[in-house]
């Protein structure tokens, strides 16, 4: 594919010093990229360096004040970059249209331009919209509703009932709207189980990552809001919320009937109790236990959790525990000596 330098910077609405005449073949990354190529320079270190790279263009922010003319001024360059890398490198499904070799149960409404592949399942009263695509060994359960310009990868399991949005990728081996960890004991101990009959409900925009499970709801549902992005192994139990543009990082475990704000961070195995209330913009350190509900804008980390600048002076303490052990020894052993000192003049 080729295209040049001006058209790129139209298509993604930049800024640039001088229209050149430049055919940009491909993409590539700030110290590898070539004469044809196109890179980002985000930061400051890489923008002191851009006489370093031999990129025929190069993205930056808009208010960087180098003058080159192989610039193209942008809001955000990461993201102009992704979007320059989609053109370059479109998605191409495998395949098109409904394979022979896969199930479809009855009163199923499947949409235009879609792509089923071989052993996919489709039970009854399914709906997809237009331009889903559904790789090898997916299962949709009975009565689940599936949006437009949706793509869920291999041995992804939507069970009965659950409602995927519009633009949602889910990757493989994640299972939506399995059973919530629910179960009472009686008098002898003995653990019985609870029916769950709500159901999972995934807005637009998100994106699930591998090997996820969000369970469906008792009653109710199990909400994840427009714009979530959960990387893998993430688990979401019963009745959670999720608010819109959150970010669950891998091996985040959080128990039912809890509701996490939006635009919160959710550090790598972060374990968050359940009915509790996590607030707008949290930001929740690697590791951390979360007992307890958080206010809005608060970032914590540790087990159980505290404000991170405070975890910080804890975990610079930690190591000079032995040290301050013994000191305090020392210093309990001077002290008795003092007392029976006084203890021998007194009498």
């Amino acid at each position: 594919m080729e295209m040049t330098f001006s058209r790129i910077a139209d298509l993604i609405k930049g800024q640039v010093d001088e229209d050149i005449s430049t055919v940009i073949t491909g993409v590539a990354p700030f110290e590898q990229a070539q004469a044809s190529d196109i890179t980002f320079a985000a930061s400051p270190a890489f923008l002191k360096r851009l006489h370093e790279t031999r990129a025929g263009a190069i993205l930056a922010p808009l208010n960087t004040s180098q003058r080159d003319t192989r610039l193209i001024r942008v809001q955000h360059p990461q993201i102009a970059f992704s979007q320059v890398v989609q053109m370059f490198h479109p998605r191409l499904s495998p395949w098109s249209g409904i394979s022979p070799d896969a199930r479809i149960g009855n009163d199923v409404r499947i949409g235009s331009d879609v792509a089923i592949a071989p052993f996919v399942i489709i039970q009854d009263g399914a709906r997809l919209g237009d331009r889903v695509t559904l790789h090898p060994h997916v299962v949709i359960g009975n009565n689940v509703h599936i949006g437009n310009d949706v793509e869920i990868f291999p041995n992804v399991t939507i069970l009965n009932g659950a409602r995927i949005g519009n633009c949602v990728t889910i990757h493989a081996g994640t299972v939506i709207g399995s059973d919530g960890f629910g179960f009472t004991p009686d008098d002898k101990g003995v653990f019985h189980k609870i029916p769950h009959l709500g159901t999972v409900q995934i807005d637009d925009n998100v994106n699930i990552g591998a090997n996820n499970t969000i369970d469906r709801a008792t009653y109710g549902k199990t909400w994840i809001q427009e714009g979530v992005k959960t990387d893998s192994l993430v688990h979401i139990a019963h009745n959670v919320t999720v608010g819109a543009h959150t970010i669950l990082v891998a091996q985040v475990g959080i128990a039912g009937s809890t509701t996490i704000g939006s635009h919160a961070v959710l550090a790598g195995q972060v374990g968050v109790s359940g009915h509790i209330t996590i607030g707008d913009r949290v930001t929740i350190g690697p590791q951390s236990g979360i007992a307890g509900s958080i206010p809005d804008g608060a970032i914590v980390s540790g087990s159980p959790e505290m404000p991170h600048r405070q975890w910080l002076r804890v975990q610079r303490i930690i190591p000079r525990l032995p040290e301050i052990k013994k000191k305090l020894g020392d210093l309990e052993k001077r002290l008795l000596e003092i007392e029976n000192f006084f203890k021998k003049e007194e009498t």
